[in-house]
């Protein structure tokens, strides 16, 4: 892992590096040394997991408050997604902007720092999602903002007619009714670094 872009930065892909031979590859996808000289320095007590059967579906936009904040580090094991984070901390010079990168079943993984929405749309059938987060589940700190808010100015691939989101995601508010309890702390706008 080595910097492609040394810009102040929360959000960072990190590449794949895969040791290809005649049986395949193999990957080290979470080493912690690695992880804190990119800057990444919270532990994962909980790993998940999401199937999604068809392609133009909208998982989220969601986060969950604080004190049960959560980073994510997200890769896309099956599939191609497409994937997006918005700046939910109050005082932000990019709050309320959005962020999207397509994630593959090449490898690569996105950490979202607590302080921003994630969410996702499949761009393939059969896809597979993982993520390692920071903090528990905890329902009664889980929220979220409307994937399809005008405000967050978010270029999903399909048309709306064409996605298929979830009840609970259908109901989810706009930004503008959204009280978020991160705040600023002068640790750079939203941002992408690529290593």
């Amino acid at each position: 892992m080595r910097p492609l872009d040394t810009s102040s930065a929360n959000v960072i892909l990190i590449g794949a590096h895969r040791h290809h031979d005649g049986r395949g590859w193999f990957s080290e996808t979470y080493v912690a040394p690695r992880f804190v000289e990119l800057g990444i320095h919270c532990a994962f007590p909980q790993d998940n997991q999401s199937w999604t059967r068809s392609a133009g579906t909208v998982r989220g936009l969601h986060f969950q408050q604080p004190p049960f904040a959560q980073a994510k580090l997200v890769s896309c094991l099956r599939g191609r997604v497409h994937d997006c984070v918005v700046d939910l901390r109050v005082g932000s010079p990019t709050y309320g902007h959005s962020l999207s990168v397509e994630l593959t079943d090449a490898g690569e993984q996105l950490f979202v720092p607590a302080g921003f929405a994630h969410g996702f749309m499949t761009l393939t059938d059969d896809v597979t999602v993982s993520y390692k987060v920071s903090a528990l589940y905890n329902a009664d700190a889980e929220m979220g903002v409307a994937w399809n808010d005008p405000a967050l100015a978010i270029m999903w691939p399909r048309l709306v007619s064409e996605i298929n989101v979830s009840e609970r995601d259908q109901r989810l508010p706009p930004l503008a009714e959204v009280t978020s309890l991160f705040r600023y702390d002068g640790g750079g706008p939203l941002s992408l670094t690529r290593v």
